[in-house]
């Protein structure tokens, strides 16, 4: 790496300490930034405005909510159809036993189940036209709130038990019209609303009960389960191992874990799941196991036993039921793209052409692959879509679809939020399919469960689809591991690209996601090191590079470069460079809720969207945003909880962006934050130029060499095991 001409020091040689923050296993550790507006428990929230009211007729925002919400219904009424729950025939005993006879109790009628409600079905609404490039989108408006009388019912219980008075519309909202009445009965209802610790439901739960509340009361043993495995899922598991979960109630001082996990499911407040580890009459290996010609392997077949929330385990076995139906779809006559007779993109049309599911994988270079597949598949008359995680990964990837003469093919590159909500891309059958013969996905890496589930279910029979992105880069900001879970498994062909990212940028991020950090020559000032002591030097050092040394050296001006850092709090966190950046680029009062016109900043209207934009004004109805996805009014009483400046981001946030330049923070205290795969995806997101601000000394080289981040808990490998050829294509 070279050195910034106005902040001499050579590259660090840089080691040790783990990357422990991005996926954390005990289920009430955080993720590695603090929720961020494109997250949760600003996403409880975000989830929570569901429903549009009164938002403009083409608003993508609620054709979006309408559009999931009816493939929701239709994944319910499929798996409803279904005969019943498997037995795996393996044998249980003890708690894992006693919880798995609790849910069989709930199924079969033995017990009373309080399930999750499920969403009333939306009438049938004509599709959604696109939103119009010159008329304002809509932000999601709330939905529609709860009676005045049930909210001032809630408030006065609230005010008994001592907790703010504003958490009275979010409890109402949640419990219904009885929701004073629910709370009395059950303070620790409260923890269902985001952003409640249990500490503060405890508090509650005393002032309210007085001497008869008690750690092992089984309400709070049921509350204390839902709140870990929602937190479970903020970290990106759709579900925890038993073990696991009874250890994080015991931390939570539940005198007796295992009978709030029964309790718990006896309530139908969460599931239970037994998979089995290895395939009967095998000895794990893939070989016959000794026991296999007498039972004996079978009645020893290891199983692990999971608890999940009922959204997540629809979401996850719907997925699996849709990529089977991929996997083993019937041969075809005719094929989507001809394989072409050489070049990089060969083996990806073959692989296209043999099956329905193919994975392809690779930087930013190897998406001219995914291109080729793309311009074949029309050429042959072919309908095809191809989505990417934003707007910006939309047009870039429009731009490698331009013919000789410039133009574009109308409609083909979209986004995954306007896909599923119809406001981008081709239409729906007369079933609710999507009309396309061909679905691509970029950034596949970024999908969770419950998003790859609605994508697979748009698609019809005889369609294909192809996953393609860069494995190294984080995961998504939801439940799940998807594509990772996809490749480990082997189920389908594989592709794997040759096609490097170019120059000193690309050879960095080559290595880094081989695990190594290397030096790399850059007589352009492709890539600099500034070293800082601490973290206000290391917020001096980035203003300085954006409004002054960058523009100067590179003629890249301070609008097209961007900063991320690990964390929004913290001395160099986004909060503080942001506020450093604004006072240089743009300075002044912040009249519009903290913002003013022409301040940078990103709008999240859903969890882990991003939407980078500018402040163009605000008036009664809210503040106005240009964005990469067009004009934008976001509400008054959305703006404090969507809309963050911009200038500085997470490298989550920053996933599926790329700009000219890029200036990466790495304070003293962010260390701990750092793995390969953070790294990765920060130091990959410039196209020209690339800043480092280190000051975590010897910490980054050993994040880049410590591997892949913790791994999530999921069910998708077991439930596709068998699925597919008994071992992928792997090209490449």
């Amino acid at each position: 790496m070279s050195t910034h001409a106005e902040a001499e020091g050579s590259s660090a040689q840089d080691a040790p300490t783990p990357a422990d923050d991005d996926a954390p296993t005990a289920p009430d550790s955080t993720a590695e930034e603090d929720p961020p507006a494109d997250r949760t428990t600003d996403g409880g929230e975000a989830a929570g405005s569901a429903t549009a009211e009164g938002s403009d007729e083409g608003s993508e925002a609620a054709a979006e909510i309408a559009a999931q919400r009816e493939v929701r219904e239709r994944i319910e009424r499929r798996k409803a159809e279904k005969d019943g729950p498997v037995d795996s025939g393996a044998k249980l005993s003890g708690t894992a036993a006693e919880l798995l006879a609790a849910v069989r109790a709930v199924e079969s009628g033995e017990r009373p189940a309080r399930s999750f409600t499920p969403p009333t079905p939306p009438p049938p609404a004509p599709e959604p036209a696109a939103p119009s490039r010159t008329g304002p989108a809509a932000a999601p408006a709330e939905a529609a709130g709860p009676p005045a009388a049930v909210v001032d019912e809630v408030r006065a219980v609230l005010a008994a038990g001592g907790a703010p008075q504003s958490l009275a519309a979010p409890v109402a909202a949640d419990l219904g019209e009885d929701a004073a009445d629910r709370l009395r009965e059950d303070p620790w209802h409260l923890l269902r609303v985001p952003g409640v610790l249990p500490e503060q439901a405890d508090g509650f739960a005393r002032t309210l009960l007085g001497p008869d509340c008690r750690p092992d009361d089984a309400r709070r043993g049921r509350a204390l389960t839902v709140w870990l495995l929602e937190r479970a899922a903020l970290a990106g598991h759709t579900a925890l191992e038993v073990p696991a979960l009874r250890t994080a109630l015991a931390g939570r001082s539940v005198p007796e874990p295992d009978e709030a996990l029964q309790s718990a499911v006896a309530e139908g407040e969460v599931l239970v799941f037994q998979d089995a580890l290895e395939p009967a009459g095998t000895d794990g290996s893939g070989g016959t196991g000794p026991g296999a010609a007498d039972g004996g392997a079978e009645a020893e077949r290891p199983v692990r036993v999971l608890v999940g929330l009922e959204r997540l385990a629809l979401a996850e076995e719907s997925l699996a039921d849709g990529l089977a139906r991929l996997l083993n779809a019937p041969a075809q006559s005719g094929s989507p793209a001809q394989p072409e007779t050489g070049g990089p993109a060969a083996e990806l049309l073959a692989a296209t052409a043999a099956g329905a599911l193919v994975l392809h994988t690779g930087g930013e270079a190897a998406r001219t692959e995914l291109a080729a597949l793309v311009t074949a598949a029309l050429a042959t008359g072919r309908r095809v879509v191809a989505a990417a995680h934003t707007a910006d990964g939309r047009d870039r990837f429009a731009a490698l679809l331009a013919a000789p003469d410039g133009t574009v093919p109308e409609g083909v590159a979209v986004t995954v939020p306007g896909l599923l909500s119809a406001a981008e891309g081709p239409g729906r059958d007369a079933e609710g399919a999507l009309a396309a013969d061909l679905l691509v996905v970029l950034d596949a890496p970024h999908l969770d469960v419950e998003g790859a589930a609605l994508l697979v279910e748009l698609l019809a029979d005889g369609a294909r689809l192809v996953l393609g992105g860069d494995p190294a880069t984080l995961w998504s900001v939801g439940p799940g591991r998807v594509f990772a879970d996809l490749l480990a498994s082997r189920t389908c062909p594989h592709v794997a690209s040759r096609t490097p990212d170019p120059g000193p940028l690309g050879e960095l991020t080559s290595g880094i996601a081989f695990g190594e950090l290397t030096r790399v020559e850059a007589p352009g000032k492709e890539v600099v090191i500034v070293p800082v002591q601490d973290p206000a030097e290391a917020v001096h050092r980035a203003v300085q590079l954006v409004v002054d040394s960058v523009p100067r050296a590179l003629g890249i001006p301070s609008e097209q470069t961007r900063v991320i850092t690990p964390g929004h709090g913290g001395g160099a966190g986004t909060r503080a460079l942001n506020a450093a950046l604004k006072e240089r680029l743009n300075p002044g009062p912040g009249r519009f809720g903290g913002f003013d016109p022409g301040d940078c900043v990103v709008w999240s209207p859903a969890p882990g969207r991003t939407v980078p934009g500018l402040v163009a004004g605000a008036d009664a109805e809210g503040l106005r945003l240009t964005s990469t996805e067009g004009p934008v009014l976001v509400p008054r009483e959305h703006v404090e909880r969507t809309v963050r400046h911009g200038w500085a981001l997470t490298a989550h946030q920053a996933a599926g962006h790329r700009w000219p330049a890029v200036v990466v923070v790495l304070p003293p205290d962010a260390a701990g934050a750092l793995d390969r795969a953070w790294v990765y995806t920060a130091f990959s997101r410039g196209e020209r130029h690339l800043s480092v601000v280190h000051g975590v000394e010897q910490a980054l080289s050993q994040a880049v060499a410590a591997g892949a981040p913790r791994p999530r808990t999921t069910r998708l490998p077991l439930l596709l095991r068998g699925q597919g050829p008994a071992a992928s294509a792997e090209v490449g």
